[in-house]
């Protein structure tokens, strides 16, 4: 079903799409009227298509510890996100106030002896230094209000060693009672026989077994092929699905079995196929951390993050610092076509960074323009781009001499007196990190976060980018490249210049399409005389 917006109601969110004349932004952040204090629409029809949303959304990796705090311990909290709430989705898309994400990832919740949370101590209780239940239960009411649908990471691979079910699993050894349920829980051998190749083992004090940790001596491995531990992990996510969560982040999905794709595969096949009979719209994304051959293993499964575009060696850094668009937009294509083939609702799963790895302003910096570009390449894209925190403030972590995945995942910057500090075991410098806040950009119509603001709405207005058949151009002698993406809504077109000088192309020599006018562009300027566009340098466009 479509929801079609009054033009009026339209011209609000045109604003930030500045298709004639940059827009400003006030004191609060949000978008009014250009410099002339009008909404120049100049003959592009603004009716503002939205179909009713699916997963293809643009999603927001939030570190919990790491994002806001309520209670003044230093820990980001769940009841911060709460709080800032308005930050990530004011309920209203056409008001320009908030980022204006559909969709949260949060990273651990469970209780656990780490900062980080993945070795789950408890799948059934939020950690104390997050909040309570009821916490978990508001926050969830909040985005099903706002229309975001919230998944939580489920790092399932392996537990703490203070779980319950491995302290069972290690009394029952000590024990000798092999008819535990529990006796078979995690991944071991026996002292004589041969360990496993190319795994690591620690032995279990007091018998003669070693279980298997490829992770950390805390994190034991969970035995797959046991039928136990799987109806144990399925209903954990079962636990959740009915508490009101919208789907789940599978952590080292390819780790179930380690070293064997296919057997870890047809796991995933079998336990989202049983989450899917619960929720039939239920929204997974496995990390497969590899390349685009092993992960499309996977794809019969679940969506999986697209490491290939990703980081600094990834498709989008490299196309935004001047390479040839055509080449990302072909392997864009390509991927789509594929995953597609192997399942029908597969989407591709873009990001530039998240919390394993060095944060992307390191790569794409601001003098260059490439964390702009990149930006647009990746949110202006098919399927569900995720965001991770801080990103829209040009935030920067690295792991650094100290190599500490916490330099990753540093405090948010907000600029309030939020007082949530770094992650214990931090080791970055305040003097590297960027001196912008939420406070000190949010009135800057240059800043990165304002354009974030706008590449989200500009995806908004447009939803055929986001769900559409999309289509490469082919474009020759020139790195300028784009792609044209249909569904019953209409037709659109995004056309990307990621070099330093100005470009022009004729149209009709790549599409057969007439377009009526530019609706977006996100950058310098654009014309489009006829067939003919014109572009700055660093600019993405996008037409009808």
């Amino acid at each position: 079903m479509k929801r079609l917006l009054t033009v009026a109601a339209a011209a609000a969110l045109i604003f930030a799409l500045f298709a004639c004349d940059k827009p400003l932004p006030d004191s609060s952040g949000k978008y009014i009227l250009n410099s002339e204090g009008e909404a120049v629409i100049d003959g592009v029809d603004m009716t503002f298509c939205d179909p009713e949303p699916g997963n293809e959304r643009v999603f927001y990796e939030i570190f919990v510890g790491s994002f806001s705090d309520s209670d003044g311990d230093g820990i980001g909290d769940l009841r911060g996100i709460i709080n800032r709430f308005d930050y990530l989705n004011d309920g209203d898309p056409a008001s320009g106030v908030s980022l204006g994400v559909e969709g949260i990832w949060l990273t651990p919740v469970f209780r656990s002896s780490s900062y980080h949370k993945y070795n789950v101590i408890d799948y059934y209780g939020i950690d104390p230094d997050f909040g309570t239940e009821d916490d978990f239960k508001e926050l969830i009411s909040l985005c099903h209000e706002r229309g975001v649908k919230l998944i939580i990471d489920l790092p399932i691979n392996h537990t703490s060693e203070l779980n319950q079910w491995f302290i069972k699993f290690a009394s029952s050894h000590r024990e000798g009672d092999a008819e535990s349920e529990y006796y078979g829980f995690y991944s071991y051998y026996t002292e004589g026989e041969a360990a496993p190749a190319g795994r690591q083992f620690k032995k279990v004090s007091g018998t003669d077994i070693y279980y298997e940790c490829n992770f950390a001596d805390s994190m034991p491995e969970l035995d797959f092929d046991n039928d136990k531990v799987r109806a144990a992990v399925l209903d954990v996510a079962k636990h959740y699905l009915e508490m009101g969560v919208d789907g789940f982040r599978f952590d080292a999905a390819k780790y179930i079995y380690l070293g064997d794709n296919v057997k870890s595969a047809e796991f995933w096949k079998w336990y989202v196929g049983e989450l899917r009979k619960i929720s039939p719209d239920v929204y997974t994304v496995a990390e497969v951390w590899d390349s685009d051959g092993i992960t499309d293993k996977y794809y019969g499964a679940t969506d999986c993050f697209n490491f290939t575009t990703s980081q600094s060696s990834g498709l989008i850094a490299g196309t935004a610092d001047a390479g040839n668009v055509n080449t990302y937009t072909s392997y864009v294509e390509k991927y789509v076509e594929r995953v597609k083939s192997e399942r029908e609702s597969a989407m591709l799963v873009s990001f530039l960074t998240n919390h394993d790895m060095d944060r992307a302003a390191g790569f794409l910096t601001a003098a260059s323009g490439n964390n702009f570009v990149a930006a647009n390449l990746y949110l202006l894209t098919p399927g569900s781009p995720f965001i991770y925190y801080g990103e829209e403030l040009g935030m920067r972590g690295s792991r650094g001499a100290a190599s500490t995945d916490a330099n990753r995942r540093l405090a948010m910057l907000w600029g309030d007196g939020d007082t949530v500090k770094n992650p214990e075991g931090s080791t970055y410098p305040a003097s590297s990190q960027t001196e912008n806040t939420v406070e000190s950009v949010k009135g800057d119509g240059d800043s990165l976060y304002n354009h974030y603001k706008k590449l989200i709405m500009v995806r908004k207005a447009n939803p055929e980018i986001a769900c559409g058949k999309y289509t490469a151009l082919s474009f020759e002698n020139t790195k300028l490249g784009g792609f044209i993406s249909t569904a019953d809504s209409g037709t659109v077109c995004v056309i990307h210049n990621t070099t330093a000088r100005e470009l022009s192309v004729d149209l009709s020599e790549v599409t057969d399409i007439s377009f009526g006018g530019i609706t977006a562009y996100l950058g310098g300027d654009a014309t489009l005389d006829g067939n003919l566009l014109t572009i700055s340098a660093k600019t993405s466009v996008v037409l009808r």
